[in-house]
């Protein structure tokens, strides 16, 4: 099994800096199905080119019982597939991630490539990296060149040619690779969610055919599927029932990422330096908390333990001295929790409309009563704004979820009756574009304690 990768850019011998992998040596990886070489078939400064080869042993892959073809004789050491894939992964790992000390003005800049795949399955090549801005090039290859009546075999003879930073050449091929095969040679988890989004989340938010990369690398698993899929809708930003609407050619920062921001840039304006994200859910914001090294002490807290797990696997890939400065717990926004309590601020990131109404009371006592950070961010959609997307019907929230949306009167009603009973002043800033009708489409309450809370108060006068 062969993958060449091959470039033109000048210096084009850089290609071992970029790869990690240098010219002049033919070096070899054990890997789970077999061994993987690197090897450089030509060096020059106009052009060379880095061959990955694995050698498979099918036998030992059938006696594993992991191939789902049961048999001695088969493809698996010739075609392209997710054996090539976790190759690419183990071999190629660091140039995947776009790391090069050496040279990192070149890791990060697009390069002329080509792609060669000697044997790879025919089925939708062109339809999975044209759109990723690839030439494709798909030579169908015979079951015997004696015996041209025998047709064609279900392989073809991949070449892509692009301009592209090989980082990102890598993820795909590292993507698409088992969805062309369509045979995992392993079991496929929950971990894979995340590894497909980590992997392709940058390129696949917006690729046509996500539905059908996503369900094929998952091994057509329902339920794994649907969780991606929607995990990729949330980073679209689109409502779900817009998931499949073609992307605009130009496309602004997404809603979650203006809030996102949003929070932060008030956070650092507050002067805060530890900080609860309450209902932390997946860990987005808690990654661009860890960013910003004026935040020394983060705690990530959710009632749910998958989504738990999915933030503990993004804390896990931090550099060391950031991931020292988080910290998870399992815990409900309804009920006190000692572990939270005097932080310099607490936020709640479309948290509350996720909350039964007769509950909000509880939360509040919990927020502002028992924890008593200095300050709370309470961010929660404008249902004013609704009215804008066209593909949410009239009357519908955003999320299936959302026990409510709140108009802005409706959010500064409450907001003033928190302050009113445990010693806050509010002030409301609008995320997203500025409708001068209906507002923005996210509504950010800014928090901030007095000196005393009213209760306090009343028991000194007593």
């Amino acid at each position: 099994m062969l993958l060449n990768v091959t470039t033109t850019h000048r210096p084009a011998a850089d290609l071992g800096y970029l790869l990690h992998k240098h010219p002049d040596r033919v070096q070899r990886f054990d890997v789970s199905t077999g061994t993987a070489h690197v090897f450089y078939p030509e060096v020059t400064e106009e052009r060379t080119t880095a061959t990955l080869l694995l050698e498979v042993d099918p036998v030992g892959l059938v006696r594993k019982g992991g191939d789902t073809l049961g048999r001695y004789v088969n493809d698996r050491p010739y075609a392209a597939s997710s054996l090539l894939s976790v190759a690419i992964g183990k071999v190629f790992g660091t140039a995947m991630r776009g790391r090069c000390d050496a040279r990192p003005e070149l890791a990060a800049t697009p390069i002329p490539l080509e792609i060669h795949l000697p044997a790879c399955p025919r089925a939708h090549a062109e339809r999975l990296f044209e759109p990723l801005g690839w030439t494709v090039e798909a030579t169908r290859i015979p079951l015997d060149p004696a015996f041209p009546d025998w047709g064609d075999s279900p392989y073809v003879d991949l070449r892509l040619t692009g301009t592209l930073r090989l980082a990102e050449a890598l993820t795909q091929l590292y993507v698409l690779l088992p969805v062309l095969d369509d045979a995992k040679h392993y079991w496929v988890a929950a971990d894979e969610v995340d590894k497909l989004l980590r992997a392709g989340g940058a390129w696949l938010v917006t690729h046509p055919d996500r539905e059908l990369i996503t369900t094929r690398y998952l091994a057509h698993k329902r339920r794994f599927t649907e969780e991606a899929l929607a995990r990729l809708t949330e980073l679209d930003d689109r409502p779900a029932e817009d998931a499949e609407e073609p992307e605009q050619p130009e496309r602004l920062p997404s809603l979650a990422q203006l809030r996102r921001e949003a929070i932060v840039g008030e956070l650092r304006d507050l002067g805060v330096h530890r900080v609860v994200d309450l209902g932390c859910g997946e860990g987005r914001l808690l990654r661009e908390l860890v960013t910003e090294p004026t935040f020394t002490e983060i705690v990530g807290v959710d009632v749910a333990a998958r989504p738990l797990r999915v933030a503990a696997s993004r804390v896990d890939r931090f550099a060391d001295r950031q991931r020292a400065r988080v910290t998870l717990h399992q815990g409900s926004v309804t009920y006190a929790d000692p572990r939270v309590a005097g932080f310099d601020a607490i936020v709640l990131s479309e948290v509350i409309e996720h909350v039964d109404p007769p509950r909000l009371p509880a939360l509040a006592e919990t927020v502002f009563g028992a924890a008593k950070p200095k300050h709370v961010l309470v961010t929660t959609p404008n249902a004013e704004y609704n009215v804008r997307w066209e593909t949410l019907p009239a009357g519908e929230v955003r999320h299936p979820d959302h026990r409510f949306e709140w108009t802005r009167a409706e959010m500064a009603a409450w907001a003033d009756t928190v302050c009113t009973a445990h010693g806050y002043t509010v002030r409301h800033v609008p995320v997203g574009e500025v409708d001068p009708e209906v507002g923005a489409p996210t509504q950010l309450a800014v928090f901030t304690r007095t000196a005393a809370t009213p209760a306090a108060a009343n028991r000194k006068e007593a």
